[in-house]
């Protein structure tokens, strides 16, 4: 584990959420403090109950940006358990750091394949945060299940810096004697996303996925669809990996690409563009999801099938799926499925691993927080 030395604070503003909203949105802030204090209560008293039941004293969180699909609440499950296989010592929580995904989760905003509306109540960062502090775990690993060192990773760092700050309202502080011991123990850590270090994580992650996809790739050309940030949120200037991982993919071979929904330059446009470039211009092109779940960019942007997945009057449309837009452009779009739905990056056992790895490389804090904002 790597060490570091002094602590700093770092302010930023939290949205709040209140459980079971049936509605939600970017402007939604009309908790109130009450329900807002009941959110600590649930969370402080299922981690209690769980660490009285398991005994341990060690807490890994989980942090993913979130979904409201079945099958990457699954796939949370999936994850959740590899977890405490490979942490057999430790209490494993997962949270996620989107209002508006924990909301319409809460809801019940999709169906599992039979059917039935599906509800999940997941939580944000900070009361699970508080109720690890709470129960006071000797030692907490944050795991970001980002894929970039990007914008809704920075909210992650910032979200356990305030943890650590006790900078949550005064109703629901926290022992600041527990935070002290915490910190001069260095024994809070947090693990970075996936494609974080260009010279380990890139090439591993391209040799897993060119062990499952070479094939394709000999039948026809793949295509990865990753998130992205926009050019005004590009923190960490953490775009630049999706280039870097079609570089290292292409290295096995030149019929694999990386795009994304949000990054300029980079769009499905971009990659046919790089793809007519290289001379390809027709037959099989293999649809792949590089994001940690399968959720609505990957059903609807990537695989959405069908005229309301095409405008015929505007092409370049940003709603035109991938799959439209391809199979509109000489192409025979293929997604391939397991069972019906496309798969998470999390669902690969190889690309999972790297994540764990992480988990079990992880950075005390002071260090991580400090390799990403050197001048603080």
């Amino acid at each position: 584990m790597k060490k570091i030395k002094s602590f700093l604070v770092a302010a930023i503003a939290m949205a709040f959420v209140a459980p079971m909203f049936t509605a939600c949105g970017d402007d939604d802030k009309s908790d109130t403090v009450e329900s807002i204090v009941s959110e600590y209560t649930v969370n402080d008293q299922m981690v209690a109950n769980q660490k009285a039941k398991s005994g341990k004293n060690v807490a890994v969180l989980l942090v993913a940006f979130g979904s409201t699909w079945n099958n990457a609440f699954q796939a949370f499950d999936k994850t959740k358990a590899a977890y405490e296989a490979a942490f057999p010592n430790a209490d494993v929580y997962v949270c996620f750091s989107s209002d508006i995904c924990i909301n319409r989760a809460s809801a019940g905003e999709n169906t599992d394949d039979n059917g039935n509306i599906v509800r999940r109540d997941y939580y944000e960062p900070r009361y699970l945060l508080h109720a690890i502090g709470a129960a006071k775990y000797g030692t907490i690993y944050v795991q970001s299940l980002q894929v970039i060192p990007g914008e809704e990773f920075a909210a992650v760092v910032a979200a356990v810096k305030k943890f650590m700050n006790n900078g949550y309202i005064a109703t629901a502080h926290l022992d600041d004697d527990y935070l002290a011991q915490l910190e001069a123990n260095e024994s809070i850590f947090l693990g970075m996303p996936l494609l974080n270090d260009p010279d380990e994580d890139i090439p591993q992650v391209a040799k897993e996925l060119n062990s499952l996809y070479a094939s394709e790739a000999k039948d026809g050309t793949v295509a990865f669809m990753g998130h992205g940030n926009p050019d005004t949120y590009d923190t960490f200037k953490a775009n630049v990996r999706y280039v870097q991982l079609e570089e290292a993919l292409q290295a096995y071979n030149p019929n694999f690409y990386v795009g994304t929904v949000d990054m300029p330059d980079n769009y499905k446009q971009d990659v046919l563009g790089r793809m007519n470039d290289n001379g390809i211009s027709s037959g099989k092109l293999y649809l792949h999801a590089l994001m940690s779940i399968a959720g609505d960019h990957a059903h609807n942007d990537m695989a959405g099938q069908g005229d309301e997945y095409w405008d015929p009057e505007d092409p370049e449309s940003e709603d035109n799926s991938w799959y439209e837009y391809f199979g509109h452009n000489g192409f025979e779009s293929i997604v391939p499925l397991s069972g019906k739905h496309p798969l998470g990056l999390l669902e690969l056992p190889g690309v999972l691993q790297v994540w764990i790895n992480h988990t079990k490389n992880a950075e005390f804090l002071e260090d991580a927080y400090h390799s990403m904002y050197p001048e603080e």
